[in-house]
């Protein structure tokens, strides 16, 4: 059984390796379904994990439906991965109606040459999955990661059963979504041969918690892209330098 490790910082990434996973899917910010490492994370990690190292390339929250320009930092960013010997890359992109976005994930896939290549759980809002699966057949991505379209995996296992069964040999199906030590081997007497979670532990790092809070929720509402207004910024220098 292969257990993947979702690590989002280079303290889980040790800690994977030193418990003994077999590879691991270096990411930030958990909190909205995983978004790039910095350059220097990813080198770091390089330099000292022996075990496969897969990077997920998706560079914001929001949804899956990139512009050409976020397209070209997703490009270079795999190269950076390829250029360091990454073992993998994790990525994947959605039209505007949640359908695989062949083109995208066909340019992503390429990018990635040798790399083993993950379609994430972008799947996971395709309103037809086995359209979906077909697609991703079609593009030949290594495999796929995917709570069975649920809430956890545990929840989503006939569909992912479903989906192993489609896949035969052509692409790999790794559940993953709320995996833990208490469900984990219902995949494995499922028939799965692996499982991707992040087995977090919570800790509280400040001794009193701050009158500030550095957190926006209602950036935190799924589909919310936040970007820079230039209208506004436009306004502002206005004001202030005339």
């Amino acid at each position: 059984m292969i257990i993947e490790i979702c690590a989002n910082g280079f303290e889980s990434a040790v800690a994977a390796q030193e418990a003994g996973a077999d590879r691991i899917e270096l990411c930030t910010e958990l909190s909205v379904g995983g978004l790039t490492p910095s350059y220097g994370l990813i080198k770091k990690v390089m330099e000292t994990l022996s075990i496969p190292v897969h990077v997920l390339i998706r560079p914001r929250s929001g949804n899956f439906t990139y512009t050409q320009d976020e397209l070209d930092i997703m490009l270079k960013d795999i190269k950076f991965c390829e250029g360091l010997g990454c073992a993998g890359i994790v990525s994947g992109a959605l039209t505007a109606e949640h359908a695989i976005d062949r083109e995208t994930t066909s340019a992503l896939k390429a990018a990635s040459g040798a790399m083993e290549f993950t379609f994430h759980r972008a799947f996971d809002w395709c309103p037809d999955p086995l359209d979906a699966l077909e697609k991703l057949k079609s593009i030949q991505v290594t495999r796929l990661l995917t709570s069975g379209q649920e809430t956890t995996a545990e929840d989503g296992i006939p569909l992912l059963i479903e989906l192993k069964e489609l896949a035969k040999s052509q692409l790999q199906i790794m559940p993953g979504g709320g995996i833990s030590i208490e469900n984990c081997m219902h995949f494995k007497n499922a028939g799965f041969n692996m499982v991707h979670l992040s087995a977090t532990k919570k800790t509280q790092s400040l001794s009193t918690i701050p009158r500030v809070s550095m957190h926006a929720p209602k950036l935190f509402e799924e589909g919310i892209i936040a970007t820079s207004d230039a209208s506004i910024i436009s306004a502002v220098v206005k004001k202030l330098k005339r």
